[in-house]
């Protein structure tokens, strides 16, 4: 190329005369073919002036030769950098591929190993999941930018990956020294929404199943009101638990809580007075001050409650009894909403 490229600007200095447009279209396949072969648009250039000094060496440089140089260098220029835009939308498309299929649980898990390598990541390590709440992300958002610039300059695109799956913004991160500082980044990075981790998991399918544990957790930790920014799977492990047999749950809370539905103003402000009272390690006076009641006024809820149900909250396993119905409560949205007035 730099043979051809001297000799067109040799006639182009004999004759004066401006590029044709051929030509130009050539330097530009030139400049794509090199980007396609991984050369730099810097080493490129530098050869072409290179062979372009060695043709005008001890000649007379005119306007003229100087106007086609500068065409035919941004010609160069040109192809090559559509060449590398081209690349970097090919590589954000399988990027976006592969996430997409790291965070599917229908996805071939022979696949997604073999294509990891690709993108620095090595999915024989243990690697954790954090989601963040809220919906409506895409890549392409400028936030969504911000915080992958941010993490990834802190980081390394080794060690975080930033991914949206069904609108939430979700981070993946590996094990070990830096996971700890990659999710609390991330946490903090989402603008004060909530962030839940799922636990560390190794192998193919690690990652979908810390990604499930977190968004999970995430939706659970909306429905009972849970407080805190950032949530962990390993902290809630109790919630799958008591779903996974959902009849015997619904029975638990009809049995045990139905009673309070007959008290005045219905069940929901003895159910919230026992959850604020478990929150409150079943001191009196820190339950009365977070309901923004007396502690006589407390303890006239708690021991309608007992009346009510027949069990004591502050009796060690009948405690456990309430407690354990009244989260069931929270999980299946018991008793509801108040029946609309006729």
């Amino acid at each position: 190329m730099a043979t051809a490229w001297a000799e067109l600007l040799e006639d182009v200095a004999v004759t004066g005369r401006r590029l044709r447009r051929d030509e130009l279209e050539s330097m530009r396949k030139s400049g794509d073919e090199a980007a396609a072969e991984g050369r730099a648009l810097a080493e490129l250039i530098d050869e072409h002036l290179a062979a372009t000094g060695t043709v005008w060496l001890g000649r007379r440089v005119d306007a003229a030769s100087m106007t086609a140089l500068r065409s035919a260098v941004a010609a160069l220029a040109e192809g090559h950098g559509r060449a590398y835009r081209q690349r970097l939308r090919q590589e954000e498309a399988g990027r976006r591929e592969f996430l997409a299929d790291l965070l599917s649980s229908r996805s071939d898990l022979g696949r997604l190993a073999e294509h990891a390598e690709r993108f620095g990541l090595n999915l024989a390590c243990a690697h954790v999941v954090a989601v963040a709440e809220g919906d409506g992300y895409d890549l392409e958002d400028p936030l969504v930018r911000g915080v992958e610039r941010q993490l990834i300059g802190r980081f390394g695109e080794q060690d975080v990956l930033l991914a949206v799956k069904h609108g939430r913004l979700v981070c993946i991160a590996p094990t070990g020294s830096s996971e700890q500082s990659a999710v609390h980044a991330f946490a903090a990075l989402t603008q004060g929404r909530r962030v839940a981790v799922g636990r560390a998991h190794s192998g193919p399918g690690g990652v979908v199943r810390s990604y499930e544990e977190a968004r999970t957790a995430l939706e659970q930790a909306t429905r009972l009101g849970l407080p805190g920014p950032l949530l962990r799977a390993a902290d809630l492990l109790v919630l799958p638990v008591l779903l996974r047999d959902r009849d015997a749950l619904e029975d638990l809370v009809r049995s045990v809580l139905e009673p309070l539905t007959t008290a005045r103003g219905g069940a929901k402000p003895l159910l919230d007075t026992l959850a604020v009272y478990a929150e409150s390690r079943y001191v009196a006076a820190e339950a009365a001050r977070r309901l923004g009641l007396s502690v006589r006024a407390l303890s006239y809820r708690l021991e309608r409650v007992a009346q009510l149900t027949g069990l004591d909250p502050d009796n060690a396993l009948q405690r456990y009894t309430l407690e354990t119905a009244a989260l069931g409560a929270k999980l299946l949205a018991w008793p509801g909403p108040p029946p609309a007035p006729a």
